[in-house]
């Protein structure tokens, strides 16, 4: 599933081409991804509307719009597990998975997903339950701490929540643990001053090297090539800067730790899978 460093990665490259430009028809193909809209109000209130910004909240992105009468309008997307938003030239043919697409001014706006676990709709109530963003000032090790007081749940799940903090993922939990030294299975209320600073550290470190890195890959889906070019799936091999080769842990079963040599572990949490090393992280 996409997480911050690729929402925010996709966010910057949407708000590089939609300010300015207007909505004049809007197709849906998956009503589900919409809702509590039904089409004919969801139509209703983004036709003929104009991409003011684009931003990211956590996982999601913000798309703000205004309306002919001059009211403002909040698109908010997820990309669920397997979700990608480009534009394409109006006569592009539509691809096999699309959800959503709007007409704009001379483009398309395509929203893709081919195992429909994402949203795009006008209910921003999502928003209200998050966290802090990591990567703001707001949120220090202090902050951190607070968060994580009195939980006995194991601190990968903790760290996963997005009402803890939002944004964080699987691979990017993984990953800050694994670089803080602290075990994956360790009770998050037990985590020391010192362990949560070297956390919040890390986690902060591991989120802004995604996005350097991620920005290396071209996002334009418009192209000759096919198939998925977000970096987190790890396909883009001739990229510079191809993010798989970075990973410490994550999707690292059985190679060798980068820091102590051993043999990198796997186990469940939460229905999810943790990558650690058991010496760096006892």
């Amino acid at each position: 599933m996409p997480e911050l460093p690729e929402v925010e990665v996709l966010k910057r490259h949407l708000a590089s081409l939609l300010p300015g430009r207007v909505i004049r028809q809007v197709q849906v193909f998956q009503a589900k991804v919409i809702r509590p809209h039904g089409l004919v109000e969801f139509d209703r209130l983004l036709r003929g509307a104009r991409f003011e910004q684009v931003e990211r909240r956590g996982k999601y992105l913000l798309f703000s719009l205004r309306s002919p009468g001059g009211n403002p309008v909040l698109l908010v997307g997820h990309l669920g597990m397997t979700g990608r938003m480009y534009l394409t030239g109006r006569q592009a043919g539509l691809p096999d998975h699309a959800v959503v697409c709007m007409l704009l001014d001379h483009a398309r706006l395509v929203y893709e997903d081919p195992r429909r676990f994402g949203r795009l709709s006008l209910d921003s109530t999502p928003l209200a339950r998050l966290g802090p963003e990591p990567l703001e000032s707001q949120f220090t090790a202090r902050v951190l701490q607070q968060k994580l007081a009195g939980s006995r749940q194991a601190i990968k799940v903790r760290l996963m929540d997005q009402q803890v903090v939002a944004g964080v993922g699987n691979i990017y939990a993984s990953e800050a643990l694994w670089r803080a030294g602290i075990s994956p299975r360790k009770a998050a209320g037990r985590l020391s001053g010192k362990e949560c600073q070297k956390l919040w550290r890390c986690l902060r470190a591991v989120l802004r090297e995604a996005i350097g890195w991620g920005s290396t890959i071209p996002l334009d889906f418009a192209g000759r090539e096919r198939g998925e070019k977000l970096f987190y799936f790890g396909v883009q091999r001739a990229a510079s800067g191809y993010y798989h080769e970075r990973l410490r842990v994550y999707d690292r079963h059985g190679q060798p730790c980068r820091r102590c040599g051993a043999r990198i572990r796997r186990m469940e949490q939460g229905g999810r899978s943790t990558f650690y090393c058991p010496v760096c992280q006892r």
